[in-house]
């Protein structure tokens, strides 16, 4: 018994108490996280960069009752300085990370939760015009043609947009596509959504099953442009081992990065630097949304919910939408005989 309230009192390795340094309660979080399994690798593998590029160099050393909320609110304040972003993931990663120590009872209350909240610029959802698109266009043609030393250029680049383009899908969704998901016999030509491309440090790059939600898994139709990418590739790339409709000259799967940074190299000296491999999303979002609407644009992106749909990815119009022809209705039925003082409700 009595060895039994000694190992009760006595605090284990692992235990985190009120004395625990935030350097140490950030080892433990990360394994605990890692050891869960409920969150993707490649989002504990950010969470540690944060907390080994900005928290523990300034915090480390702190013990856990030492972190007030007013010392956090002006830690988070000085990082606002060097980039909103970076304070923003911070504010994330210690309010999870100091919630282990709540449950454990090393503090009564998470400090993070009482800090100056942070104010998001929000810039407007931005979608290619026509005009814009033909400009793409011509400065993916002249990049292709580009004499350069190594292997020629191949169309992946001006595929795999024209196939953004044709779905909504995001950019590692549209890498993940393999053969056996895509189906160009039937009456109406379809592909379905149902996976994404991962690389994390020492396991490489790899196809994960699942893309980003459970709403993210999607059959979409193609329409005839997207048709003839894909029949053309399916006759000129022949087969490769993982299936892929984009593989690598290796037969292996394209990185994100790699494709991103293609295209940096495409939009240069273009005018296009706004342009991100998500404007294409948007502007699938927003030509769906004014010819059907937002519930189908949602769907066809892959939302959860079209409040999504309408605040990140639909640009607003130039101009209200034309009503002219129903606002005629409050116009003076008798112009010639001056003002119609009667009021619009006739009483």
């Amino acid at each position: 018994m009595r060895e039994k309230l000694v190992d009760r009192a006595t605090p284990t390795q692992q235990a985190i108490t009120a004395d625990t340094s935030v350097a140490k309660l950030s080892a433990l979080w990360l394994a605990y996280l890692r050891e869960e399994g409920r969150i993707e690798a490649t989002t504990i593998n950010e969470y540690e960069r944060v907390l080994t590029k900005v928290i523990v160099p300034e915090l480390g050393g702190l013990r856990l009752r030492e972190l007030t909320t007013s010392r956090l609110d002006l830690f988070l304040v000085r990082l606002r300085a060097t980039s909103t972003s970076r304070q923003r993931k911070t504010k994330v990663v210690m309010g999870a990370m100091l919630g282990l120590a709540v449950r454990h009872d090393a503090l009564a209350v998470n400090p993070v939760q009482q800090t100056s909240r942070i104010h998001r610029v929000r810039s407007e959802a931005r979608s290619l015009t026509l005009e814009d698109l033909n400009t793409v266009r011509e400065a993916l043609r002249a990049w292709t043609s580009k004499q350069r030393p190594g292997p020629k250029a191949t169309s992946d680049m001006a595929d795999i947009i024209d196939l953004m383009l044709a779905t909504g899908a995001r950019i590692g969704e549209i890498l993940a596509l393999r053969w056996v998901d895509v189906s160009l016999s039937t009456d109406r030509p379809n592909l379905t959504i149902n996976g994404t491309i991962k690389t994390e440090p020492g396991k490489g790059t790899y196809r994960k099953a699942t893309p980003k939600s459970d709403a993210s898994v999607r059959t979409v139709a193609l329409p005839d442009f997207a048709v003839a990418v894909l029949q053309r590739r399916r006759k000129s790339k022949g087969q490769n081992p993982v299936d892929a409709v984009f593989p690598t000259r290796n037969g292996t799967w394209q990185q994100v990065n790699n494709v991103e940074r293609r295209w940096r190299q495409i939009r240069q000296d273009t005018g296009l630097d706004w342009v991100t491999p998500h404007t294409f999303r948007k502007t699938v979002a927003t030509l769906i949304s004014e010819r059907v609407g937002a519930e189908t644009a949602s769907q066809q992106l892959g939302h959860s919910s079209p409040a999504i749909t309408r605040e990140f990815y639909i640009s607003k119009p130039a101009i209200a939408a034309d009503v002219a022809h129903v606002l005629e209705e409050l116009a003076d039925p008798d112009p010639d005989h001056g003002p119609n003082t009667s009021g619009l409700s006739g009483e």
